[in-house]
């Protein structure tokens, strides 16, 4: 059975276990987990007899090549997807329904519901998101790649720093650099935030120059076979000032000990807890105001968090980012993040870039 195959079939289980015949996932990033499909504008029917993919003439090619053996319902050029899915539907006589309400519109939820009246509908969340959470060897393998890539992209930035160039410029710059690494792509816009501008958590790059501020804030990652690396640097590239000094340790102390904690068992709630404790208890607690961090996989932010809200515990083949900061409007902002793999036995960090205070001062 291969590794798509078996996804399915786990799938099935949970399909079953909802009380539903079937899951109708339109999900594109959920159809690629499932599938090892790439494209875009395609439906998985996922039942405990079959599997259909629903997909048009662009794709015939790439679907033999990428899901060989998958059974496909090509949709002719004057059919709808939504109507595409309808025949499918039909055909399938599914009597219970389940739908990805956090992707389906309202739309085509009243379609199905107006022409499969014979057919059950009802919404569901996070089916095929909780098989996604585990992640296993081949998508590890993947997430470190994405993190070299990362990495190295990341050095040649650092060592092409001027004060003439501005945040969008070496924004670019990253963007490219990721891409000779042997990335796709960035895994994001990245973020590139100098001075004041660094106390924006997700701050767009702007045309000003760097200048002679203090701080650089630099957060990042590359996608690697769909499956994406986050990381976050200061630079420093003025002075270290008193005050950088000290929010530069409280951040870096708060993340060294949520990371340590990191380990089957533990719920994102207690590592959020650990972390944001060292940042409250000096007197930072409402200028960080962000959750520590969020499970990355073929997604930036997918399941599972790290956030006053998650009580569920880690499973070892999670990967989490930890990423605390602390954030002063008219001064800038610090955030330190790196991405962790939760092992049977504790943690491993992916991300191996320097983050010592004294390592990112930039001559």
């Amino acid at each position: 059975m291969t590794r798509f195959a078996d996804r399915r079939a786990k799938l099935s289980k949970l399909v079953k276990q909802a009380g539903a015949d079937g899951l109708l996932v339109s999900n594109e990033t959920n159809v690629t987990y499932l599938t090892g499909f790439t494209g875009d504008s395609s439906r998985l029917l996922v039942t405990g007899r079959e599997t259909v993919m629903i997909s048009d003439f662009r794709y015939i090619t790439q679907l033999a090549e990428e899901c060989p053996g998958l059974p496909t319902h090509i949709r002719p050029a004057s059919t709808l997807l939504s109507d595409a899915t309808v025949d499918v539907l039909g055909s399938a006589k599914v009597g219970r329904l389940a739908v990805e309400g956090d992707s389906l519109t309202a739309a085509d939820h009243a379609l199905l519901a107006e022409k499969l009246p014979k057919t059950a509908l009802f919404l569901s969340r996070g089916l095929v998101e909780s098989l996604r959470q585990i992640k296993d060897q081949e998508e590890i393998a993947d997430l470190r790649q994405a993190a070299r890539q990362a990495e190295k992209a990341f050095a040649v930035l650092r060592a092409t720093l001027r004060p003439n160039r501005s945040e969008k410029e070496l924004a670019d710059d990253l963007e490219h650099q990721l891409r000779l690494q042997g990335a796709q792509s960035s895994s994001f816009p990245p973020i590139v935030a100098a001075g004041p501008r660094a106390a924006l958590p997700h701050a767009r790059p702007s045309n000003e120059p760097i200048g002679n501020h203090d701080l650089l804030l630099v957060d990042w990652g590359a996608s690697n076979k769909g499956y994406k690396s986050d990381l976050t640097r200061v630079l420093v590239i003025g002075r270290i000032s008193p005050k950088l000094e000290r929010l530069y340790g409280l951040v870096l102390k708060a993340q060294a000990q949520a990371v340590a904690a990191i380990r089957p068992g533990k719920t994102g709630r207690e590592i959020d807890e650990i972390g944001r404790a060292v940042i409250a208890d000096a007197g930072f607690g409402k200028y960080f105001g962000h959750g520590l961090g969020h499970g990355i996989g073929l997604d930036i932010h997918e399941l599972p968090r790290l956030s006053v809200i998650n009580e569920q515990p880690l499973r070892a083949g999670m990967v989490v980012t930890v990423e605390p900061g602390i954030y002063l409007p008219g001064w800038g902002g610090i955030r330190i993040e790196d991405d962790v793999l939760v092992t049977r036995r504790g943690h491993e960090v992916l991300t191996n870039c320097p983050k010592e205070l004294s390592e990112m001062v930039v001559e």
